[in-house]
């Protein structure tokens, strides 16, 4: 028995409303990720994508100063892996200001810059904090790319209420998949353990067994195998940060004049580090009505 066509003609915008709904309840197409459209990336959780990065923020590796022994390591570290040796998942750690996200990007485009004309590019991604729960997924994404990556976090912490910091020790050591042998992952953190201070006395003071209650939180930056420490630089250290800086523009300032502001600048934000002497550098040449170009 066939259905009659007035009855099929009054039914289609009802099929038709049932069709977009459907459509809207479906997840949207992954989209196609191109790892060779950049050699660095911002990746976005939701939708999950990469984003190429055309430019990135950074300063030249020699520009940073005073912290040449950590430098070295993570330049040497960054190499093998970029050479398909094995290294070490890195947490650089410390006082504020003192270059370790700028670090992370000036060794990137050193090992970059040394590679053979015919040699894969590094690449590097970025992932913000909150997003660290859908690592498990960017690395599936990554494992059987042919390119190499360095993962990189800014400013990684946790609070007493938040487990997401589960999924990045599953993932840097502990899965059943582990990590892929193309990515490492470095982070940039102002705290040792990841964790605040009164959070790992307070569970030491009230637990039953004190060392087990921390064990599982602390054992997150276990899973790092180079921890490298960035110091309160001294006031020399400081110095040659603002000279360096300021010789590398080309800002024409007598030397006892640029020591004296510099000092000045340093006393009134209370602090001496590398980002404070890079403000006084961007002070200094908006005075002198000179355009720099980059930062840290």
């Amino acid at each position: 028995m066939t259905t009659p066509a007035t009855d099929r003609d009054s039914n289609d915008p009802l099929l038709t409303r049932i069709a977009e709904a459907l459509e809207r309840l479906a997840p949207p197409a992954a989209a196609q990720i191109d790892t060779r459209a950049a050699d660095a990336f911002v990746w976005h959780a939701v939708p999950p994508r990469l984003a190429p990065v055309a430019r990135v923020n950074r300063v030249e590796m020699a520009l940073l100063r005073g912290i040449d022994r950590v430098r070295d390591q993570l330049h040497e570290n960054t190499l093998r892996f970029a050479a398909g040796l094995p290294a070490n998942n890195a947490l650089l750690w410390g006082a504020r200001g003192m270059g370790k996200s700028s670090l992370v990007k000036a060794v990137h485009a050193t090992v970059n810059a040394g590679r053979d004309a015919d040699a894969p590019a590094l690449k590097l991604i970025e992932i913000h904090r909150e997003d660290i729960e859908s690592l498990p997924a960017l690395m599936g994404i990554l494992r059987d790319d042919p390119h190499r990556f360095v993962i990189f976090c800014d400013d990684l912490s946790f609070d007493s209420d938040d487990t997401s910091y589960k999924s990045l020790k599953a993932v840097l050591e502990g899965g059943i998949e582990g990590r892929p042998d193309n990515v490492l992952f470095y982070a940039t953190s102002n705290r040792r353990h990841l964790m605040p201070r009164d959070m790992v006395d307070n569970e030491r003071a009230t637990a039953i067994n004190p060392g087990e209650a921390v064990e599982e939180k602390i054992s997150l930056s276990d899973r790092f195998g180079l921890w490298l420490g960035f110091h309160k630089c001294s006031q020399d250290e400081y110095l040659e940060m603002v000279f360096g800086y300021a010789a590398h523009l080309g800002l024409a300032c007598d030397d006892e004049t640029l020591r004296r502001d510099a000092l000045e600048w340093a006393t009134t934000r209370g602090a001496r580090s590398g980002r404070t002497a890079w403000q006084f550098i961007q002070d200094l040449a908006g005075r002198l009505g000179r355009r720099i170009d980059g930062g840290g």
